[in-house]
């Protein structure tokens, strides 16, 4: 892995970082989505995906923008990122059941990448609603179905 390879890298998140918030003004999901489909095929092939996500917690730990958001400001640059890697991460949504009886709606979104969850592990009262992978948005009962098909 070369020094400039991680230069690149570091200073294309960076941007991306400061960006994503004005970018996802008023946009919808799908639309937000759209931005982590890479153009290039893997110009960042060989960063692993825990450098990845740490580089990526990293450049939003003090957000000015997006502040209640947090997670999917940093699960759009991760997707995004490790697919710029070569990597093929869904990103998962879900609702906390405890606040579906209240004013407001507590959602969460974290990366899985091999069936393993790598950033913003979701709390135990967290229920999946919606899985974004293999580009597509599919319900969560049926991501390995539709994965597996296309």
């Amino acid at each position: 892995m070369t020094t400039l390879k991680k230069l690149r890298f570091k200073a294309a998140l960076w941007l991306w970082a400061r960006a994503l918030p004005v970018l996802a003004w008023k946009r919808s999901l799908p639309s937000l989505l759209a931005l982590t489909k890479p153009r290039a095929a893997a110009p960042y092939q060989g960063l692993p995906a825990h450098y990845i996500v740490r580089r990526v917690k990293k450049s939003t730990r003090r957000p000015w923008v997006m502040r209640d958001r947090p997670c999917l400001r940093e699960g759009i640059l991760a997707l995004r990122f490790l697919r710029l890697a070569g990597f093929d991460p869904a990103l998962h949504f879900g609702v906390d059941r405890q606040s579906v009886k209240q004013d407001v709606l507590s959602a969460h979104c974290w990366i899985v990448l091999d069936q393993e969850i790598i950033l913003n592990p979701p709390t135990p009262t967290m229920v999946e609603i919606l899985i974004h992978a293999g580009g597509r948005l599919v319900p969560p009962a049926h991501a390995n179905v539709t994965l597996s098909q296309g």
